[in-house]
This record gives structure tokens, C-alpha cells and sequence, in this order.
């Protein structure tokens, strides 16, 4: 299963909140990626939503058609615990 945190100021600020963000593999379902989380995060997972996104072919600026890939992105809820990869680090003066 391939598992990529999405690490943008929405998703940090989400992350605060609990709910953490991944993009995953389009096959995988709802209980393979709650399954997958609890395993390697040793967390409590209590729900799992997922979003997916078509494929595209957009034209570039010389003309030239390029695709973009689909893809899945899977929000996650916790019970229990926290995942260390969302945190901000602030930098000290």
C-alpha cells in the first residue's frame, strides 16, 4: 500500500484538529487504509473518508497535450493517539 502524508497549511491545521490526510492507492478501501494506519502508526482509527479525483489531460504551454494522473485521498479520523509526521516545527529567534 502506498501511503503519502498531504502536508499543506490545510491539512496541518486539520492535523491539529485530529484528522489527518493521505494519499493513497485508488484500489485500496476504507478498512485496508483504517487497518493499514493502526498497524503502522499504532493509533486508534474511528473514521476514514475518502475523496477520489478523475485523471485529466490539460494542454501545456507549448501546445502539447500532458495527463494528469487520478488519484485517492483518504482523511483520517483518530480515536485515540497522534501522528507525529503533522506537527509545525517554529523556528526560535
Amino acid at each position: 500500500m502506498k501511503l503519502v502524508p498531504v502536508l499543506t497549511e490545510k491539512s496541518l491545521r486539520e492535523a491539529k484538529m485530529g484528522h489527518y490526510t493521505f494519499w493513497v492507492t485508488p484500489s485500496n478501501t476504507k478498512n485496508e487504509i483504517k487497518n493499514y494506519i493502526e498497524k503502522v502508526f499504532d493509533v486508534k482509527v474511528s473514521r476514514v473518508r475518502t475523496m477520489n479525483f478523475k485523471a485529466e489531460v490539460k494542454r501545456n504551454s507549448r501546445g502539447q497535450m500532458q495527463s494528469k494522473k487520478g488519484g485517492k485521498k483518504a482523511v483520517v479520523s483518530l480515536k485515540e493517539g497522534k501522528i507525529d509526521l503533522f506537527t509545525e516545527k517554529v523556528k526560535e529567534k
